[in-house]
């Protein structure tokens, strides 16, 4: 049999070598192929994890922006508060034993609660508020950096939309702060008004008036626009205008500079409205509060003749104080909670997982490719 097979490739030898070649070049072209298209694939892989780091490093850039703004902005709002609520001047009144003495306490009691109330509203305002108007203008520019390397053309995020939507900030440190202010004093006079300077109240006592206050003022809605669908609703509108304002605006000829700033205003008020806003702001205010409550936790140690009539040192419900000795405590609570460096206040919220996660939710919504293509 083998000699047959070796006679038959012999009389057919051409066309065996002809064959042989074939499939052997096939079989190299095969080789080339595979190893040229997992070259590909590594490639894609690589350029793939690049952009991916990339983007990872401009989005923990773009957060390391966030929170040294809103550091800048802490002294502002302090300043502001101060000189809206002006307990200072109280205080150095009543050093001078005035023969108004008790109608001065009652109206410093009224001025540092609002005060520190208001404090804490607007700082985790600003901390969720930046993270949403940095993060639309991060995610932009990262698309503009990516149109750049791929010799686009199109910016979406030019300087000056970036300057003049960061500018609107400023309407909670401007006429939102006033408005607030407002509404939380009004709150503060319901529940603490009628409140001896003598009553004594414990910590859970106090911790009680300040969810009676939190429950006034965040049923309150200024405006018609706003949804009764979360305990932030009603804060939007000390942050933006109201839904009337774009309608008045859009109804004006409008350049194209006009257009795109009214654009990035618009889907920042669209993501004021979302649920997912609203649940980030309300959890940055209880943990705000309760923040607020800890720190004054620590004027409610246990005395001496507490002791005696069987208070524990672990025991903070046992201890009372009277109000009049509680409103220091209360009024020095907005150079801790509006304190540039260190403020143990601000970061407690900027290391909250919803904030950073919202932060990252917001970035990716703004940042993805699809964006060029709207």
């Amino acid at each position: 049999m083998l000699r047959s097979m070796w006679a038959l490739l012999k009389r057919h030898k051409k066309k065996c070598f002809f064959l042989g070649t074939v499939l052997g070049g096939v079989y190299i072209l095969g080789k080339y192929g595979q190893k040229k298209i997992r070259e590909m694939q590594e490639k894609g892989e690589q350029e793939e994890y690049i952009a991916q780091a990339r983007r990872r490093y401009h989005f923990e850039s773009n957060q390391r922006t966030c929170n040294m703004t809103l550091l800048s902005m802490l002294p502002t709002l302090r300043e502001a508060l101060t000189q809206q609520l002006n307990s200072e001047s109280l205080t150095a009144l009543l050093k001078n034993r005035p023969s108004n003495k008790l109608e001065i306490w009652e109206d410093l009691k009224m001025i540092s609660s609002t005060r520190t109330a208001v404090a804490v509203y607007s700082t985790c305002m600003l901390v969720v508020l930046l993270r949403v108007q940095l993060n639309i203008i991060g995610g932009y520019s990262y698309l503009d950096n990516a149109a750049v390397d791929k010799n686009g053309t199109t910016v979406l995020a030019p300087p000056y939309v970036q300057q003049q939507h960061l500018s609107s900030i400023y309407l909670l440190l401007g006429d939102g702060l006033t408005e607030l202010i407002t509404v939380i004093k009004q709150a503060v006079q319901n529940i603490l008004g009628s409140v001896s300077l003598k009553h004594s109240l414990s910590l859970l006592d106090l911790e009680q008036k300040i969810k009676e206050i939190r429950a006034l003022v965040e049923q309150k809605s200024s405006t018609p626009w706003v949804d009764e669908d979360g305990p932030g609703a009603f804060l939007c509108c000390y942050m933006m205008w109201d839904k009337e304002a774009p309608l008045t605006i859009q109804a004006c000829e409008l350049s194209p500079r006009d257009v795109t700033i009214l654009k990035f205003l618009n889907e920042t008020r669209d993501m004021l409205d979302s649920t997912d806003f609203r649940t980030v702001l309300t959890t940055c205010m209880d943990r705000g509060f309760s923040w607020l409550l800890d720190n004054v936790a620590k004027f409610f140690c246990p005395t001496g003749q507490d002791l005696q009539h069987g208070a524990s040192m672990d025991s903070l419900s046992s201890v009372s104080l009277p109000l009049a000795k509680i409103i220091p405590i209360v009024n020095g609570q907005i150079h801790s909670v509006c304190s540039e460096t260190p403020s143990h206040f601000a970061q407690d919220l900027l290391m909250m997982e919803q904030v950073k996660d919202f932060a990252a939710n917001v970035y990716e919504a703004f940042s993805t490719p699809q964006q060029l293509e709207k």
